[in-house]
């Protein structure tokens, strides 16, 4: 009973695909009479028929047809009669629109109403009255009205008969398969004397199966009147009206004659009785003179042409008529401007979208016919959009240009549709398009690089530097979080010294530095979105420790004073001994000025303020003391100043009571003592103190990787329930802020590069050899 009848227009415009369906049923067909199985026609899988929302939308507002979501088959909805429906058109189609989603896919669907022969011939009348007068010859023909039946093609009329008799028989004449014209023949001339009257049957047949009829009686007159009717010039009459024309146009001019003299040949013009109510209404008949003019509006969307039928009738006292058909063709104008319709809109479109995605369907229906009724449409221009042309009447909005939310976010499309006729009408309709963001943009620091000025003795848990990225994302895509690249100083994790608030980026040192142990150290800051897939990106922070005056200098003595011997001949300038203090500070904090304490102005001694050498002032007398006891003070030039003082003791002897061959050699031998004694106590104390440190780290390494391995024992467990890298960053935290806080030795920095002494590991390029898997995601 199904027919796949063709494939209308097949184009393919990226995920628009559109295909034309065509079915037919006969009409009268009961409600879930099946149609088609037009989800299998289609192509569709049974589990996409809810999952992408099939729909049926159709141009008129009876829903004639409906589709079973759970098996995808088209059934009649409500019973349809085809002569209501398709009364002017012997061709029945009710076009359908099938739309799914996710992809938009929209095909055309045409079901094709058959016409049963449910409707009989049928006169206007039951009983025709005829006059026709005994002169006329033979051959005289008589025009009759037909019969009207409904249906068409096979089951409209085909035939028809009159009853037996011996002056009548019928003639009509068939255009394309239809019986336009019916009359009456007269087969010889009437004799009113023989016969005055004549009943007839008049019987119409269909051509249905079972054939139908219907009837009507013709009662025929025979009368005396003149022998000759008026006479058109032509039988049939054809002119063309434009559909704008207004009231009062002349449609077209009769003209009857008549070979009668006087009042058997005055004729006037009058519409036939076939006429109907609705042709009277739009044309007028002027009598005498034969104008047909207009008295009401056309339109060619409504009707597209008129038959009228025209006596001319003559005034004899029988009067005789003339026949003739006017067929007045509706010239269509471009009066009707296009319509657009939204059919399907996908909307908010990602902005990853790729070139040819399809946006909305769009129909644009227009009444007119022919140049008048062909429709294209445009968009506003510099749009990253472009509209095809799909089936008939049909347009789709494609994307024709990369997207980026980032740069607009919204879209108003215009969309102008425009006809062919002459002139062209047009109507414009603006689409509102959203572009949804998607995560294609990492976070970023203003600088790639920065650098931070902690000072020393520090607070632990003080906020030394806040993180600031930015996402040009939106929603969860611009959501930051940040982290630290786990990395290693000197076989220590970074993460024992500094820790990092995922939330704001704020940064906080977990013990407080001491410059002269870390003076520098590098670490690298990731800030990372929630989106999917996530993106990061990485700041290369230097911290520097700035040093504080916490160090007060020391000398390099052994003992508690020193004795230094110069003989009693010295010379004024010359050199007795030189003192050295060390500071462990830097800078200025370490910069050092020598000079005695509380001595008298007449004393024979100097001292240098910069090199701590001791020089003699002048010649010795005999007033001089034996000894003097000098007090050395060590300044250094921090805030606040900070001081040591050592005592020496100076005896003046006898050139031969000691070795003395000069100041040099004196001084050399006294540094030279002093710098042995001094390396030895920093060797020792170097030793003990590494000692320390190793077995300090090993153990505290040891419970470091217990608490790794309790750590990721509890994110595996966590993470079926939380889900969140949240928990892990804050267990690392805790981790950390357990730890120790060793301190290192002194490093040496160099400008504008990632690698730094004590840290190993790679970042944005740059080797880490020592990183550490925290919370179950790497720093």
């Amino acid at each position: 009973m199904i027919r796949l009848v063709h494939f209308i227009f097949l184009q393919i415009y990226w995920d628009l695909v559109l295909c034309q369906l065509h079915y037919i049923i006969p009409e009268e067909s009961k409600h879930g009479t099946f149609v088609g199985r037009i989800a299998q026609d289609l192509g569709l899988e049974m589990g996409e028929i809810n999952s992408r929302m099939l729909r049926i939308v159709s141009r008129d507002d009876r829903e004639f047809f409906q589709v079973n979501l759970q098996n995808g088959i088209l059934f009649v909805n409500n019973i349809i009669d085809r002569e209501e429906i398709c009364s002017d058109t012997a061709f029945c189609i009710i076009p359908l629109q099938v739309i799914v989603d996710k992809p938009v896919q929209m095909y055309q669907v045409e079901v094709e109403i058959e016409d049963i022969n449910d409707n009989s011939p049928a006169f206007s009348s039951a009983v025709y009255n005829l006059v026709i007068s005994e002169w006329k010859s033979a051959g005289s023909r008589f025009p009759l009205e037909g019969a009207v039946d409904a249906d068409v093609g096979t089951n409209a009329i085909k035939n028809y008969e009159l009853s037996v008799n011996d002056y009548f028989v019928l003639d009509f004449q068939k255009y394309m398969n239809e019986i336009r014209t019916l009359e009456l023949v007269l087969k010889k001339p009437l004799d009113r004397e023989k016969q005055s009257t004549l009943n007839l049957t008049l019987i119409s047949y269909d051509g249905g199966k079972p054939r139908l009829s219907g009837t009507a009686q013709l009662n025929i007159t025979v009368e005396d009147a003149n022998d000759n009717s008026p006479t058109f010039d032509q039988p049939f009459y054809q002119c063309s009206v434009p559909e704008d024309a207004s009231i009062g146009t002349l449609v077209v001019k009769l003209n009857a004659t008549d070979l009668d003299q006087g009042r058997n040949g005055e004729i006037m013009y009058a519409f036939n009785k076939l006429s109907s109510t609705k042709i009277m209404n739009i044309f007028s008949l002027n009598p005498q003179s034969g104008e047909i003019k207009l008295i009401e509006n056309l339109d060619f969307e409504n009707t597209k042409r008129y038959e009228l039928h025209v006596d001319a009738i003559d005034s004899g006292d029988q009067p005789m008529v003339g026949h003739c058909k006017v067929l007045v063709s509706v010239v269509d104008v471009n009066d009707n401007v296009p319509e657009i319709i939204l059919t399907s809109l996908s909307v908010p479109i990602p902005e990853d979208s790729p070139l040819g995605t399809t946006v909305a369907i769009i129909s644009v229906p227009d009444k007119d016919s022919g140049n008048n009724g062909k429709v294209k449409c445009e968009i506003s221009q510099n749009m990253p959009f472009k509209i095809n042309p799909a089936l008939m009447g049909h347009f789709s909005l494609t994307v024709n240009a990369p997207l980026d939310r980032e740069l607009v976010s919204k879209y108003e499309v215009k969309i102008t549709a425009t006809d062919e006729g002459s002139p062209p009408l047009s109507v414009s309709k603006t689409l509102d398009l959203d572009i949804s963001d998607v995560n294609d943009n990492s976070p970023y620091f203003m600088q790639s690089t920065d650098t931070v000025i902690v000072k020393e003795n520090n607070p632990p848990g003080s906020l030394i530097y806040t993180a600031s990225a930015v996402d040009p994302d939106v929603g969860q895509n611009s959501l930051i979080s940040y982290s630290i690249i786990e990395s290693t100083i000197d076989g220590i994790p970074i993460s024992s010294y500094i820790s990092i608030s995922p939330e704001n980026g704020k940064l906080f040192a977990l013990f407080s530095f001491d410059h002269e142990h870390l003076s520098y150290f590098q670490c690298f800051i990731k800030a990372t979105d929630a989106g999917v897939p996530r993106r990061s990106f990485s700041l290369v922070l230097n911290i520097f420790i700035e040093d504080l005056n916490d160090n007060a200098p020391s000398f390099a003595l052994l003992g508690s004073s020193a004795l230094i011997k110069a003989p009693k001949t010295v010379q004024p300038g010359q050199l007795i001994t030189k003192v050295k203090a060390v500071d462990l500070d830097s800078g200025y904090n370490a910069w050092l000025s020598y000079s005695f304490m509380d001595l008298p102005t007449n004393i024979p001694f100097s001292i240098s303020q910069q090199s701590g050498e001791i020089h003699v002032r002048r010649l010795f007398t005999d007033s001089d003391n034996e000894e003097y006891k000098l007090t050395v003070v060590a300044k250094d030039h921090g805030e606040p100043v900070m001081t040591a003082t050592a005592p020496i003791f100076v005896s003046l002897v006898d050139l031969g009571e000691i070795f003395y061959n000069s100041p040099d050699t004196s001084l050399d031998e006294n540094i030279l003592d002093i710098n042995v004694y001094l390396v030895v106590a920093i060797c020792t104390i170097s030793t003990i103190f590494l000692i320390t440190l190793i077995v300090f780290t090993i153990l505290k390494w040891q419970k470091y990787k217990e608490e790794v391995n309790e750590l990721k024992e509890c994110y595996r467990i966590c993470s079926n329930t939380g889900g969140s890298w949240m928990y892990s960053q804050e267990s690392q935290s805790k981790l950390y802020l357990n730890s120790v806080q060793p301190k290192n030795d002194l490093m040496v920095f160099t400008p504008n590069s990632f690698h730094t002494p004590g840290i190993n590991g790679v970042v944005d390029g740059v080797l880490i050899s020592s990183s550490k898997i925290i919370g179950g995601r790497t720093c």
